[in-house]
This record gives structure tokens, C-alpha cells and sequence, in this order.
């Protein structure tokens, strides 16, 4: 029997993934990591309180576990010690293996500055002595609607610049795959992205039709977009509006536009289109 730990079970992701390994395989047992066990998917007995901040508690709850999902905690200007202050507790419980879910093209100078904390937290994990594999996705396509504002604007200095998005549920269904036999993936990192490079235009108008809602993408230069963006949220910090500008700027570069092979090969199948993905997410709602 293997035990694996899912951290975020209360969220969109983590909670996919619990849904897709509870009861599918005798031979894993799910522990439940989470923030208020009260919230936590009722599919699983084994349930334990931590934050990634506590390193007390994540050490008491990670014991015994042989294999981790390490969900990456909401974004936050302290979310770089709270990963490391994690890892060292999973390192110290002797967890075995750590499935990380990291950002593609991560990199101490990647332009999307949020991809720097991935990558500090990369490297933690690799210098912790733990096997790791590393779940490097794009942004979500199912996200990607959200972009806009009231008026159905996406706006922002994007350019012409295209990116490879990725529907989250395959993000879930890869490392569902990676946790079920995590040994055959030790020291891997994949790319994890949708079938195709999208412009902001395109992404646009194609969300737009599946959802009924007219949207469109509106280019500003990256001080238009600081500037509207302390107009619009005048308490937001600086690395908040620098993470939200360099979403658009990492779009304008390149940085985000390859299409990785990795997803498929994982899955044995394509990865879920744009209107896939929101077809999906809408129905599940629904």
C-alpha cells in the first residue's frame, strides 16, 4: 500500500485529482492535506490540517506519506518561504517522492515574475534529497475567460504574442497519471500545455462564442496597463501589479507560445481544445 498525500484538496485542482485516484486503486491510500479538514472532499477518512507556513503541523501530517502532490499555494509576496518552509517538513517527514505543480518556462529571470517562485520552489525540492518530477503548466484555458472585465475587455500588453494555454482538468489528469506510478517519472519535468498557440484575439472570440458573451482584447503598453490597474485596485501591492502585468508581457515575448508533446504522451490522448475545456468547466457547473 502507498500513500499519497494531496495538498489543495479543496481546491479546483487537487480536488480533481482526489476524485480521480479514491477508490480507483487498491493499492493507494489518500491522505488529505488541507487547510479546514470540515471542507475537505468526503471520499477520504484520512484528513489532516497543515499550511504550508506551519512547519510543526506539515511535518505531524506528512508522516507516513510515501508520495506527495505539492499543489502551489495561492500567490503571495511570502509564498517563496512558505513553500521552502514545506519542503524542508516533507523532506524531514521522509516523503519519498514530490510531485511539484510548477509554471512553465520557470526560470530565476522567467518575464512572468510569478514562474521566479516556481523555480526557487523547483530548486528547493531538488536540493531536499527527495525524488521530484515537476508539472510545469501553462496558464489555464479555463481561466482565461476571466481575464476580462465587466465590459468583456481582456486588456493588457499582450501584443501579438500567442500562448499554448492548458485546460486544468488535464493538468489533474496528468498528475493523477504521475502519481500512480510516480517512480517511472523520478527527475522528469514536463511542459505541460493546450494543442495550440492562441492570441489574445483568438482566445477572445472563440471563449466569447461558447460562452454567449461578447469579449475582446484590447492591447495597451505596459504603462497603460500599471497605470489602469492602480486605478482599478489602488490597495494592490507591487508584486501583485507586476504579476499581472507580466502575465501579458510573458504572452507578448514568446515565452509562453510552444506547444509541449508532453501532455499527450502522458495521457495517451490530445489535450483538451479552448472550447473543450470551457465545455467542460460550464457542464460541471451546470
Amino acid at each position: 500500500m502507498t500513500t499519497i498525500g494531496i495538498t489543495g484538496a479543496t481546491g479546483a485542482l487537487g480536488g480533481r485529482v482526489t476524485t480521480l485516484l479514491a477508490g480507483a486503486d487498491m493499492r493507494l491510500d489518500l491522505r488529505l492535506l488541507v487547510r479546514d479538514a470540515a471542507r475537505a472532499p468526503d471520499v477520504d477518512t484520512d484528513v489532516r490540517e497543515c499550511t504550508y507556513a506551519d512547519h510543526g503541523a506539515a511535518l505531524a501530517a506528512l508522516r507516513g506519506v510515501d508520495t506527495l502532490l505539492m499543489v502551489s499555494a495561492h500567490e503571495g509576496p511570502r509564498r517563496r518561504e512558505e513553500h521552502r518552509t514545506f519542503v524542508a517538513a516533507a523532506a524531514e517527514a521522509g516523503v519519498g517522492h514530490v510531485v511539484y505543480t510548477s509554471f512553465v518556462d520557470a526560470g530565476p529571470d522567467t518575464t512572468f515574475t510569478l514562474g521566479r517562485d516556481h523555480h526557487d520552489t523547483e530548486q528547493a525540492i531538488a536540493g531536499s534529497g527527495m525524488a521530484h518530477t515537476f508539472l510545469r503548466d501553462s496558464f489555464y484555458l479555463d481561466v482565461l475567460p476571466h481575464f476580462a472585465d465587466a465590459q468583456g475587455v481582456l486588456r493588457g500588453p499582450g501584443g501579438r504574442g500567442r500562448l499554448a494555454a492548458v485546460a486544468r482538468d488535464d493538468v489533474a489528469d496528468a498528475a493523477a497519471a504521475v502519481l500512480r506510478d510516480p517512480a517511472d517519472h523520478a527527475g522528469a519535468a514536463y511542459d505541460l500545455t493546450g494543442p495550440e498557440a492562441l492570441g489574445l484575439d483568438e482566445v477572445a472570440a472563440r471563449a466569447g462564442a461558447v460562452l454567449g458573451r461578447q469579449l475582446r482584447y484590447v492591447e495597451e503598453s505596459v504603462e497603460e496597463a500599471y497605470a489602469s490597474r492602480r486605478a482599478g485596485w489602488p490597495d494592490a501591492e507591487q508584486w501583485q501589479l507586476d504579476a499581472w502585468v507580466s502575465t501579458y508581457t510573458a504572452i507578448a515575448d514568446g515565452s509562453l507560445e510552444r506547444v509541449s508533446p508532453d501532455l499527450e504522451r502522458l495521457l495517451g490522448r490530445a489535450p483538451r481544445t479552448l472550447e473543450q475545456a470551457l465545455d467542460q468547466e460550464h457542464g460541471q457547473r451546470g
